[in-house]
């Protein structure tokens, strides 16, 4: 009798961990995949993003596949081919360009996924899109640069990636307060792509060929501004030149905290990386969702940067 209690024990255990194995599965089944292709894993800003994404996909049960485009439209395209053939539920992008990364967004939304732009736009509109109004980025810069310099003077802008969505909004931004004043001189722009080294290339040679002309120097991030911050202290023009740029990264908050660069237009990788996973876990959910979040942009000058340092 004892025996043969002890075998229906053992075929209920059994049995209920067959449930609970199945349970689990059905579980698995139900978990949020999200694929997210980033612009580029070498740059500390998309870096921040894509943390910030991972801590809210944690926090919210949700899976992420996350690849690095390269800063390569055609990648970023198989990428998002790989991950409506893997049927993710939804896709993040980061977008390389604006025309050039469009194609992935088509893709997506022909295949029947929802796609969500972070951070920067494509022609190409999404699903939704959460990141800030970079076009408001370029007045916010401009304009500190044309308080300091009284409305007048030589200005050099160092370019993000050609064609990205960043680099020719923060560009319209800037020259639209430039039109305001017609004592300030665009005389050299080009882009350094987002690159710290070559961005203080581009600088060393803008001041072999302009020297003492150039006032001032709207970077489009920065990491291209703290370039132009050590080519200018190294040729010993760092005293006579106003440099700002965008982002608010860690480096650059530093150097805006001991005076190297004189501002920098805080960017919130946090809540744009943690509101796209929220965005894109709605739409999962078949939830409501916002099509387009805006996150604002804020100056940071000496006095201001305390609270943003880690």
């Amino acid at each position: 009798m004892k025996y043969t209690y002890l075998i229906l024990i053992s075929l209920l255990l059994f049995i209920t961990g067959c449930n609970q194995s199945e349970s689990n599965k059905q579980n698995d089944s139900n978990k949020i995949i999200i694929g997210i292709s980033m612009l580029s894993m070498q740059n500390e800003f998309i870096v921040n993003i894509s943390d910030e994404m991972q801590k809210k996909a944690k926090e919210l049960g949700a899976e992420l596949i996350i690849v690095d485009a390269e800063r390569s439209p055609l990648k970023q395209i198989e990428q998002v081919e790989s991950f409506i053939a893997q049927k993710v539920d939804v896709i993040i992008l980061n977008p390389c360009e604006y025309e050039a990364s469009s194609p992935a967004v088509k893709k997506a939304l022909a295949a029947g996924i929802p796609i969500v732009n972070v951070n920067s736009a494509t022609k190409v509109q999404p699903t939704a899109f959460v990141g800030s109004n970079d076009v408001e980025s370029g007045r916010i810069a401009m304009k500190f640069i044309v308080e300091k310099l009284g409305g007048k003077g030589n200005i050099v802008m160092i370019q993000g990636l050609n064609g990205q969505a960043a680099q020719i909004q923060r560009e319209q931004g800037a020259k639209e307060i430039m039109e305001q004043f017609p004592g300030l001189n665009m005389i050299a722009q080009q882009t350094a792509e987002w690159d710290r080294s070559k961005s203080m290339d581009l600088m060393q040679n803008w001041i072999q060929s302009y020297g003492s002309k150039i006032n001032a120097v709207f970077a489009h991030n920065d990491e291209m501004g703290l370039g132009a911050v050590k080519a200018l202290q190294d040729a010993g023009m760092k005293d006579k030149v106003i440099v700002v740029s965008i982002d608010a990264i860690a480096d650059a908050l530093q150097a805006v905290k001991k005076g190297d660069l004189d501002a920098t237009v805080f960017q919130d990788a946090r809540k744009q990386g943690a509101g796209a996973i929220e965005t894109a876990v709605k739409i999962a959910r078949g939830k409501q969702f916002d099509k387009e979040v805006l996150i604002p942009f804020k100056l940071l000058t000496k006095g201001d940067v305390d609270p943003y340092l880690k």
